[in-house]
């Protein structure tokens, strides 16, 4: 699998765990020189709480386009140690 945005290679992995439709990348694959920091959180009643990191490519942000949990629920302990994607991120094979 392949996360795409703005044209570049985000992730890849053919090693993902999908869960309520969103394809969870090992943290590993992602290529943090496209990463910023984001002080945002959400909670999930079943998952736990999720942070967030935006993206920049080329000059262009996707605020908090990337999510992760870093102590995930007894429930969602396959997503410890991933990343999923959303706002415009494609994630295709």
């Amino acid at each position: 699998m392949k996360a795409i945005w703005n044209g570049q290679l985000i992730a890849e992995s053919d090693d993902t765990v999908v869960i309520e439709g969103n394809h969870y990348f090992p943290e590993s694959t992602l290529k943090q020189k496209v990463l910023k920091p984001s002080g945002t959180e959400t909670f999930c009643y079943w998952k736990g709480t999720a942070s967030y990191h935006s993206l920049i490519v080329d000059g262009k942000e996707n605020v908090d386009a990337v999510w992760y949990y870093a102590n995930p629920s007894e429930m969602a302990k396959a997503v410890k140690g991933r990343v999923a994607f959303w706002k415009g991120v494609q994630v295709v094979k």
